[in-house]
This record gives structure tokens, C-alpha cells and sequence, in this order.
């Protein structure tokens, strides 16, 4: 059975880190749902199999974790002793949200119009922001251990990951 005092990197023997080998992370998970999977303990008395349940459901939470950019950065900060969403600097900074507001309605319009291209060039525009966020963030979090740094980022991917996957749901819908 898995060690539940261990944070989700060690559980999966991976490196706490924003950026490490996904493929390592599936492998492990596999693994670990592989030994854990309450199928597997069955012919357990109740205790067991109650324990296989909560280390599977450990496992999925750990993963679901650390496989979303998002997800992870919180995770790291936490980690670290920094609540990612508290504090006195919650507020996006203005260009940033300017910025978000011209892309939202702009994908209101396209959506409106039926245009799937300006989506999909809406799409690729905050993909490229957010990729750069990641960027950033790898260097905060990997590179200087500026976890406090980190926060603003994390919040700002946050918020594009958002807009991506509601600009994917416009082109969606038109394309169905």
C-alpha cells in the first residue's frame, strides 16, 4: 500500500519540480493504480479493501494534480508554505485583464459570426501567452525558488487556461 504522508512527487519518485518528464508520471501512475486498485483487493476484509479505496483515490488526486500546468504550480507553492490564492496582490494587473476582456469579446463576435478561423488564431494567441507564462514560471519555480514571485503567474495561467478552454468551447459548438 502507498504512504500517505508522502506529498504527490514522492509518491510518484518524481523530482518537485514545474517542469519534469510526463511520460515518467504516467508510467508511475500506472504503477502505482496497478497495486492500489481496489479490484485488486477484493478478497481483503473490509479494512483493506476501504484502505485500497482511499489509496486509489490518493493516487488519482495526486495525478490530476500534478498533470495540469495549472494544478502543479499551486501544488509546488503550497509545498513551499505559499497559498496561491490568498494574500493582498489577488488582483490581475490591468493590462493583463484589458487584454482578456479585448480576446473575450472578440471570440463573442467570431462565435456570434460563425468564424472558426478568428477562434482557432484567438486560440493559438492565448495558447502563445500562456506558454510563456509556463516559461516564466519554470524559471521561478525550477530555476530560483522565487515561490512568493510565483504567485501573480500562476494566477494569470490560471485565468488563460479558462479563456482557452471557453474560446474551445465556442469553436465546438460551431462545428458541430
Amino acid at each position: 500500500m502507498i504512504d500517505f504522508s508522502r506529498n504527490h512527487y514522492a509518491l510518484f519518485g518524481l523530482p518537485e519540480r514545474f517542469r519534469f518528464d510526463a511520460e515518467a508520471l504516467d508510467r508511475a501512475y500506472r504503477a502505482l493504480q496497478t497495486e492500489v486498485h481496489p479490484d485488486r483487493h477484493v478478497a481483503g476484509d473490509d479494512a483493506q479493501q476501504r484502505l485500497a479505496l482511499q489509496a486509489s483515490a490518493r493516487v488519482n488526486e495526486a495525478y490530476r494534480t500534478l498533470k495540469d500546468h495549472v494544478t502543479r504550480a499551486e501544488y509546488l507553492l503550497q509545498l513551499h508554505g505559499i497559498d496561491p490564492t490568498s494574500g493582498t496582490d489577488t488582483v490581475l494587473p490591468v493590462a493583463f485583464l484589458e487584454r482578456q476582456l479585448e480576446r473575450r469579446e472578440a471570440a463573442d463576435e467570431a462565435a456570434a459570426a460563425g468564424d472558426v478561423p478568428a477562434l482557432d488564431a484567438l486560440q493559438a494567441d492565448v495558447r502563445a501567452e500562456a506558454a510563456a507564462i509556463e516559461g516564466r514560471l519554470a524559471q521561478l519555480l525550477d530555476g530560483d525558488g522565487a515561490w512568493a514571485a510565483a504567485r501573480m503567474p500562476v494566477r494569470e495561467l490560471r485565468f488563460l487556461t479558462k479563456l482557452q478552454a471557453d474560446i474551445g468551447a465556442m469553436a465546438a459548438v460551431l462545428e458541430e
